[in-house]
């Protein structure tokens, strides 16, 4: 009994050791390449994780909401300026009330969390949660809004969170405030370019609001209407993992990747 222990510790503690080892080795093959400031993270996969486990949706998006904290950490540690989370969609309001409802309650009590345990003025980072905030029950758009007033003059770290986000709405709301722009005189409709639309984006606030690098998980290659308009240019990377098993080491190979790639940026 004592030997099969030993021998289970010994190989936990060896993969533990290995993993350590890959993500030191990666660590040090990008350490002088070029980062990317803005990385926009696609998290699919929670409702699979956990049917593999036979566990309910619920657990599943907790697990991925905890994988995500861990992310903000890791990207912290790296430099990475900016991280884009893409973790409800409009489309996903079609999903059964049950689940929804568990999705929002966990997207709540993260806000809460950061809150209470200032997470947010420690690492000086300015949170923004993207999307159409009155699909959302009140109380969490008061602790939406709250959390963005709390971290709004912090310009070392943006966090987005895309919740009730579609790359089309943004798109459509950017539209909507250059034709009230143009009503009102404000806008003269032969001024109209890629700036203008910009500047009423999601991400107008951004430093830099065109992604460098988006990752997706669980196998699926498309964006699914993730920032259709930042994306441009954006190098893509697909991994086959669920998103609760992302590892520090998947999002250091992800950017080694990065830097293998010729970026002409259409040029």
């Amino acid at each position: 009994m004592m030997s099969a222990i030993y021998r289970l510790v010994s190989k936990l503690v060896y993969n533990r050791l290995t993993i350590k080892f890959y993500e030191w080795y990666l660590g040090r093959q990008i350490a002088n390449g070029p980062k990317p400031s803005h990385v926009g993270l696609i998290l699919d996969g929670n409702r699979r994780w956990a049917n593999q486990l036979g566990l309910d949706h619920a657990a599943g998006h907790m697990a991925g909401a905890i994988k995500a904290r861990q992310l903000l950490e890791w990207c912290l540690d790296l430099g990475i300026k900016t991280l884009t989370i893409y973790a409800f969609s409009t489309e996903n309001f079609k999903r059964p009330k049950e689940e929804v409802d568990a999705i929002t309650k966990i997207f709540k009590e993260n806000i809460e969390e950061a809150l209470n345990k200032n997470v947010i003025e420690e690492n000086q980072v300015r949170v923004t949660v993207m999307g159409r905030m009155d699909l959302l029950p009140p109380d969490i758009t008061q602790l939406v809004r709250k959390i963005e007033a709390a971290s709004a003059k912090y310009d070392k770290f943006f966090l987005n969170i895309a919740f009730a986000y579609g790359g089309r709405a943004e798109i459509i709301d950017a539209v909507k405030k250059i034709a009230t722009d143009v009503q009102s005189h404000k806008l003269e409709i032969k001024d109209i370019d890629e700036k203008e639309i910009e500047k009423r984006l999601y991400t107008a606030h951004l430093p830099k609001s065109d992604a460098d690098l988006i990752i997706r998980t669980s196998g699926e290659e498309r964006l699914s209407n993730f920032l259709l308009w930042q994306s441009a240019y954006s190098e893509l990377v697909f991994t086959d993992i669920f998103w609760p098993d992302f590892r520090k080491y998947d999002l250091l190979r992800a950017i080694r990747i990065f830097q293998k790639r010729e970026r002409r940026l259409g040029a």
